[in-house]
């Protein structure tokens, strides 16, 4: 609605001036610098919205990198930009215009310019103690309640040096990172971020943030302890590089702060401020702040919080919440600890220029929260955060007198995937020590909890995790605090170093990977094959990988859960398949690889687990009758080995994902040691023999014959245009070939998109390159084409697909009996005198160089020595048709037989990325202009090799 004195607007923007200011200026928002300089130019009014600080301060953020403050936020972007002009005047030179006021404009502009002074100290409602003790800690807050603490930090030299002035002048040079609402990773020298604070006038100001000060000023880290009440930390158990972002140093000025949030995956926090005072507001879990709305994916359970500023709430919203729906508060003063229980929401709001210190931590409060929290799926962790407000059927009418969330919602993007977003509505106290919640009504309601209140206890929400989902192939939520793989390791370690918290641990467990049913399933595989029942320590899994792993009494137990059940089956047949072959043409692999000792499935009915032993040949009974599947090849000895497998994968219309029934396989324990638990511990030195033997060992899979390939059934539905490449010959693509060339030939066609999946770690400007860079048809990857103009088609390879770091042994005597806590010496080395290669169930067939580029970027770190001394065992061409010496003297000379180009593609195209291990090994490749500048800085190396072969031949 147009306001009164209000004239210039319609006449300024015409048909626009139905559009409120704030559309208005979350559209200017989408345009690049250049358009908004354009723009401004149109009218007064425009001019008016197009020089917003806010909105030059979004255009700067979203630069990320180094920032230096030039006084206003459009001239720091300009000059970003190098768009900046010379003559400083005109930054300076004011226009006004009469005839247009805007209530959205002033709001901001009040939020940039208010003062707190108003902010009084006050006790608030949370506990101020002088003393505890740990009992007293633990039995009155410790996973209950918040409480400020006054004097832990009395002895810590941060109380007396932790100043702003000692802190500019000690470390002014150091970048540290900033926090903001960017995509960008913004850093700022302390020098120029202290004088940012004393220019800007922003509404929600930057501030330091920044979780790897110890790495940038260890001599920080000197200069606090951890309180004692806070000592007790399940993540210590990790390596520093494994655990979650832990501590945090804070320094923002006044007006800026922490917007409405849960502490990641549930954890528990503690904050120590030694300057400045800070306002906080705390909510009990989950009874959501007004104004805040909670998104959770239904898809992997990702959990976004979008919620005004912190300033925003506190002059927007807290106004007009009724007493009853009022957070507890209080305000910090210099030299406090505030300690924030798992699950609580709380916003922080800095009254004045602060300097703190924070980690989280897991303790035996919390830890089960944390496992809750990672286990897959979204009901649990709605209701961790909404309370029963994400339980569908709690729904109640909205409070007219609640306000609206002034957020601005243009910037946040509308994902693919369903979602629901829960919104605080009418909260209630909590009555008995157990809180009520009510919810704003949304779709997608299934069911109901009748006459249940909420209550933030372990057996209540435990009940929200879909038991369907398998806790091993399921998506793992982008937001948890810790990656699946590491999860998985933490627990393990957690198993053997804390004895006596197994109970605790074992709990934790079944919420986090379902290890009741894994080790009901291992009980059932050893009774059938007579094998010891597992000791106590051997009753979690081991390693990192996507399968359930025992090792019990020497023996590996691995459970195929990856991928559902049509995955995992093709993963044991071609396995089963592969170690027949081996024996069958005596494959001196066969020493390098574990010995099977049974085989079969696993089927769950009626409550109780029955075991099937398969061999891999013929189709099993247990599939036949209850879960048949699509078998292309169904006359070879091997009806679900490599060929089945292939077909499998680009064309599986079977949902059998969910079904109860698993594939397992038994080997025995191969002497030694994952390469990846004692790589820190080897020299350089020590590492090239490791080279060496796996160039041997990689030679021997890629020379394996493939299978015989039965001829391939009627393809239905698939398009065997397509599968050769819109410009590909059906008839002359082997068909050995046309799978892989159709599963690449579709990523090629949503690169971008394919790209995007990976976020920020790919320089965008690449992205954009990316298609051009590919070749028209995938086929040209595989079709050489010789001086005659005649084609050739080398032969495809059996490939490992994940020979990583982990999936290594490196054998020995004393190396097997390193506790790895040492540099193993140069003596050792003589007895690493055997490597092993383990998991084989990403076994397919493809171009070798597919198994270079884990190699080199895993296992080497994209060390060229060791690649070197790896080629120089390896010995095979890496094109390798009929005629080896035909091919190699006649190919020609186009980049599509440059082994560096064919490795760069295969990367490019990657299921997984691997991309980001390239930018983070060689990090000056994000200013590389074009991927040619990229291929030959890290896959060069096989293009002289190539040119070797070629000359040997």
């Amino acid at each position: 609605m147009e306001e009164a004195g209000n004239a210039r607007r319609e006449a300024a923007l015409g048909d626009l001036a139905v559009l409120p200011d704030e559309v208005l200026c979350a559209v200017v928002d989408l345009l690049p610098p250049a358009d908004i300089g354009r723009l401004a130019c149109a009218s007064s009014v425009m001019y008016i919205l197009c020089n917003e600080e806010p909105l030059w301060m979004s255009k700067c953020l979203s630069i990320g990198g180094p920032l230096e403050y030039k006084g206003s936020w459009k001239k720091t972007t300009l000059c970003r930009l190098g768009l900046c002009s010379e003559n400083n005047d005109i930054w300076n030179k004011p226009r006004q215009f009469d005839g247009f006021n805007s209530l959205y404009l002033y709001r901001r502009w009040y939020r940039c310019f208010t003062t707190l002074s108003s902010f009084s100290f006050d006790d608030g409602h949370v506990d101020r103690k002088d003393d505890l003790s740990l009992d007293q800690f633990r039995s009155q807050y410790d996973g209950k309640g918040p409480v400020l603490l006054t004097n832990l930090a009395e002895t810590w030299p941060a109380k007396t040096k932790w100043t702003l002035q000692q802190l500019t002048k000690d470390f002014g040079e150091v970048q540290f990172r900033i926090s903001q609402r960017s995509p960008q990773k913004i850093t700022m020298k302390l020098k120029d971020y202290v004088s940012y604070m004393e220019l800007q006038h922003d509404e929600d100001p930057l501030y330091i943030f920044d979780d790897k000060f110890g790495e940038s000023v260890p001599a920080l880290l000197e200069d606090y302890s951890v309180p004692y009440l806070f000592q007790e930390d399940f993540f210590d158990v990790l390596d520093y590089d494994q655990r979650p972002a832990f501590r945090w140093l804070i320094i923002g000025p006044e007006r800026s702060g922490a917007s409405w949030h849960v502490d990641p995956g549930l954890t528990s926090a503690w904050n120590t401020l030694l300057c400045g005072r800070k306002r906080w507001a705390l909510y009990p879990p989950g009874r959501v702040p007004g104004g805040v709305t909670v998104h959770v994916s239904d898809e992997d359970g990702d959990v976004d919080i979008e919620t005004p500023t912190s300033l925003q709430w506190w002059l927007d919203i807290y106004p007009h919440l009724a007493e009853h729906e009022k957070p507890l508060e209080c305000t910090q003063l210099p030299g406090e600890t505030i300690f924030v229980p798992s699950g609580w929401w709380h916003c922080v709001l800095n009254l004045e220029t602060t300097v703190a210190v924070t980690q989280n931590f897991v303790n035996q409060s919390n830890f089960e929260y944390v496992c809750l929290d990672m286990a897959p799926g979204y009901s649990h962790k709605g209701v961790c955060r909404a309370g029963l407000l994400a339980v569908p059927g709690k729904s109640v009418e909205d409070m007219e007198h609640h306000p609206p969330s002034t957020v601005n919602r243009w910037n946040h993007p509308d994902l693919n995937r369903k979602e629901k977003r829960l919104k605080s509505s009418e909260t209630l106290r909590a009555s008995n020590g157990e809180n009520h919640y009510s919810s704003f009504e949304f779709s997608g309601v299934q069911e109901s909890l009748e006459n249940q209140a909420f209550s933030y206890d372990i057996d209540f929400l435990s009940q929200f995790i879909e038991k369907e989902r398998d806790h091993y192939s399921s998506v793992w939520s982008p937001t948890n605090s810790i990656g699946q793989r590491e999860a998985r390791e933490w627990l393990r370690r957690l198993w053997v170093l804390k004895p006596d918290l197994r109970e605790l641990i074992w709990k934790g467990a079944c919420l986090a990977i379902s290890v009741d049913k894994w080790y009901s399933c291992l009980e059932e595989i050893c009774a059938c094959h007579n094998l010891p029942l597992p000791k106590e320590d051997e009753k979690l899994p081991v390693g990192t990988g996507s399968n359930p792993v025992f090792i019990v009494s020497g023996n590996v137990i691995k459970i195929y859960a990856e991928g559902g059940l049509g995955y995992s089956v093709h993963g044991l047949g071609t396995e089963l398949e592969f170690y027949d072959l081996l024996q069958r043409i005596g494959s001196p692999l066969i020493n390098h690889i574990p010995e099977i000792i049974a085989s079969g499935f696993l089927e769950y009915e009626d409550g109780v687990y029955r075991t099937v032993p398969w061999d891999g040949k013929g189709i099993p009974d247990v599939l036949a009758k209850h879960y048949p599947l699509e078998v292309s090849y169904a006359k070879s000895c091997f009806p679900l080995g490599l060929w089945s497998k292939q077909r499998f994968g680009v064309n599986n219309t079977s949902d059998i994902s969910k079904r109860p029934i698993w594939p397992y396989m038994v080997t025995r324990k191969c002497k030694g040691e994952i390469f990846a638990r004692v790589r820190d511990t080897l020299s350089k030195d020590g590492i090239i023999p490791l080279a060496s033997s796996l160039g041997v060992q990689m030679r021997n899979i890629h020379l394996l014959p493939l299978p015989h390939m039965e001829p391939m059934p009627e393809c239905g539905d698939i398009n065997m245009q397509e599968m050769a490449g819109e410009s590909g010959d059906v008839a002359t693509v082997p068909p050995e070939w046309k799978d892989l060339v159709s599963i690449l030939n579709g990523r090629k066609k949503n690169v971008k998109k394919h790209l995007a999946n990976w976020g920020s770690t790919i320089p965008q400007h690449l992205v954009e390159k990316a298609e051009e860079y590919l070749p028209p048809d995938m086929g040209f990857l595989i079709k050489l084409v010789k001086d005659d103009g005649q084609p050739v088609y080398p032969s495809p390879s059996w490939i490992h697909s994940d020979i990583m770091d982990d999936n290594i042994l490196i054998g020995g005597t004393k190396l097997g009996s390193s506790s790895g806590s040492k540099k193993v010496d140069e003596g050792d080395l003589e007895q690493m005198d055997a490597i092993h290669i383990i998991d084989f169930s990403d076994l397919s067939i493809g171009d070798p160089l597919c198994d270079i580029i884990p190699l080199h970027l895993d296992v080497f770190r994209g060390d060229n020595d060791l690649l070197k001394e790896f080629l120089r065992s390896y010995q095979l061409p890496f094109l390798r048709g009929e005629s080896n010496a035909d091919v190699y003297k006649s190919v020609q000379n186009s980049k599509f037989s440059r082994a560096s180009y064919r490795a760069m593609c295969f990367c490019i195209l990657h299921e997984d990325n691997v991309l980001a291990a390239i930018f983070s090994l060689w990090k000056e490749l994000k200013a590389a202009t074009c991927w040619e500048d990229v291929e030959h800085f890290v896959w060069e190396e096989l293009n002289r090799y190539q040119q070797q072969q070629s000359c040997t031949q």
